[in-house]
């Protein structure tokens, strides 16, 4: 199968092995502590926002960083002026862990995004209890209804959900269910190749009463740039990050050039 198909179909397996009740875990989640609005972070007045990510692997390019410390590295982003930051939480395929969601949530006043493949309510739950402010639905992976349900859940618990698209049908049903937060992912998740060009052909194509992200392929500041004359509210970058000398200085360099100027 395809990288996509691949990764879901394990979430998906551990998800239906997972025995912990969802009713007590929805209960305590409902109890928990609410991190920040990702969503107010990302409505910058003067531009575009930055989601800075914290990644150690990608299945297509292997072994990115090792980020031994993640709360040091978000607290970089944080300081360099990030207005969220992105925890992937994958271990299987990209070595994340809750672990490090909840390190780097205990530590930082801006508001995190679990960055996952979100496919079972249980994905949540576990969320909100690790201090997530948002989590990941990608369009792609699931089916209409379980976007749907899974949007109205995370409202309910207190998430914002970043509803990923890579076309326009996609970005037509996460219009129609009323997503608040509609991101275009220019990496195609069947061969994770990139296409840059793609943020600029889709974006017009969201409710422009949405917030918009544009993820993946964005190394240089000038893309910010780019991407906020093309309409976007906000961008997430990771690799052109973690591998900086001075993650600090790198990240208000892409801050820096999402600044619009008359």
């Amino acid at each position: 199968g395809t990288y996509l198909e691949d990764i879901v179909a394990w979430h998906r397996n551990r998800a239906a092995k997972d025995p912990r009740s969802r009713k007590d875990l929805r209960n305590a989640a409902l109890k928990s502590v609410a991190a920040p609005s990702f969503g107010d972070a990302l409505k910058s007045s003067d531009g575009v926002s930055l989601i800075a990510e914290c990644k150690r692997r990608s299945p297509s390019r292997g072994d990115l960083a090792p980020i031994a410390d993640p709360v040091a590295l978000g607290v970089a982003y944080q300081s360099g002026g990030a207005a969220a930051v992105s925890v992937l939480t994958d271990a299987e395929f990209f070595l994340g862990s809750l672990n490090d969601l909840s390190a780097i949530t205990s530590e930082l006043t801006i508001p995190c995004l679990r960055k996952d493949f979100t496919v079972d309510v249980i994905d949540l739950y576990d969320a909100k209890l690790n201090g997530a402010a948002a989590v990941l639905l990608i369009v792609a992976a699931l089916t209409e209804s379980e976007l749907a349900t899974f949007l109205i859940e995370a409202r309910e618990i207190g998430l914002c959900a970043l509803v990923e698209t890579h076309s326009e049908a996609e970005i037509e049903l996460a219009n129609e269910v009323g997503a608040d937060i509609i991101g275009v992912n220019q990496r195609n998740l069947g061969d994770f190749s990139i296409d840059t060009e793609l943020g600029e052909k889709l974006v017009a194509l969201i409710d422009i009463t949405r917030t918009k992200v544009l993820e993946s392929g964005i190394v240089e500041p000038q893309q910010v740039r780019q991407a906020a004359h093309a309409g976007f509210d906000a961008v997430l970058i990771g690799e052109a990050l973690i591998r900086q000398a001075s993650v600090v200085e790198a990240t208000s360099g892409f801050v820096l050039a999402g600044k619009l100027r008359a």
